[in-house]
């Protein structure tokens, strides 16, 4: 492969931060979550090169691998190279019983990283702008082929955006556009470390299986397939926007926590486009199917004022009370 002269994470970065202003103009610190991996070593050159003395890098130490330390000199090093401050928390990522181990480091990931960039900066401009996320376009395809198996709506089938917010924090990811095989070709060009994470191997895990054995069999049926995967992405981003709206819309005229009269006047659709954007702006959950369809059919039911509604709902309930549905999450 011809080395690539110019990293292509500098003008994905370029991109995307040229479409917040609001980015540039803060002096706040940039936060890179740097796992030392390939995807995350380019975005942290990116970022460094691009704003020489506002960047920090955020290492989570999970521990559930022998390598995690090996991961963390590294990241150590790089950052000494560099001059860059680095911010290190472990955590306790392991799964509780019943729990998928992918999501339980997923959440603790975000949780020590938004802590990390809670903590960055000084006393006049605490805490990070953003924290940057070095997923690329490998991942957001395979996250909409693992949407696709799992039978996602729009929401699963928009895969990840490039800027959301979780623990009070702004995120972003800037390299989506980017495949990971220019983001290491790059690297091994001028010989920047990073490290492999074995547990990427493990086919135990459905996302390692795509990465293995679906990826190659999709790259040799449809070359160049990474683009067209991303573009249908943003169909479905903008869809699902446009859905929001609409619910939001709705929404307004049945109150939040909606009102079980108001929503009857709606067609079933539209109820549930609404309750889905209810539940999760308010509680942060996601109806199944089947939890959806027997609300809907309660609600339809709903005529009397003695009429109960009592569904299981994530790890809380949903009730009526009064005129009003309402979410009782977990003790």
């Amino acid at each position: 492969m011809k080395p690539l002269l110019h990293n292509p994470a500098a003008q994905a970065l370029a991109r995307w931060s040229a479409r917040r202003p609001e980015l540039i103009c803060s002096k706040a610190p940039i936060a890179v979550a740097f796992s030392a991996g390939a995807d995350s070593t380019a975005l942290l050159l990116a970022a460094h090169a691009r704003w020489p003395t506002r960047v920090v890098a955020l290492h989570v130490h999970h521990g559930l691998q022998d390598a995690a330390d090996a991961f963390e000199a590294t990241a150590r090093a790089t950052c000494a190279q560099l001059g860059i401050q680095l911010l290190v928390q472990r955590v306790d990522a392991a799964a509780a019983p019943g729990r998928s181990p992918e999501d339980a480091a997923r959440q603790a990931r975000y949780r020590a990283l938004a802590a990390m960039a809670l903590e960055a900066g000084s006393a006049d401009q605490p805490g990070a702008a953003c924290v940057l996320l070095g997923q690329h376009a490998d991942d957001q395809a395979e996250t909409l082929l693992l949407a696709l198996s799992r039978g996602a709506g729009l929401p699963g089938l928009a895969s990840m955006g490039e800027d959301f917010e979780r623990h009070g924090i702004w995120f972003g990811r800037p390299l989506l556009s980017v495949p990971a095989s220019e983001l290491r070709g790059w690297l091994e060009a001028i010989q920047q470390a990073f490290v492999d994470d074995p547990s990427n191997l493990d086919v135990r895990y459905t996302r390692n299986r795509i990465r293995a054995q679906l990826m190659p069999a999709w790259a040799q049926t449809f070359p160049g397939f990474l683009p067209m995967l991303a573009r249908s992405a943003r169909h479905a981003a903008q869809a699902q926007s446009l859905l929001d709206d609409l619910a939001d819309m709705d929404l307004a005229m049945t109150g939040e926590p909606p009102a079980i009269t108001a929503l009857q006047s709606l067609s079933d659709a539209r109820q549930a486009n609404a309750l889905r954007r209810w539940l999760r702006r308010s509680a942060q959950v996601a109806p199944s199917d089947a939890q959806l369809t027997e609300l809907l059919a309660q609600i339809a039911d709903c005529r009397t004022r003695g009429h109960r509604i009592r569904i299981r709902l994530a790890d809380g309930l949903l009730t009526r009370h009064g005129e009003q549905l309402h979410y009782l999450p977990p003790i």
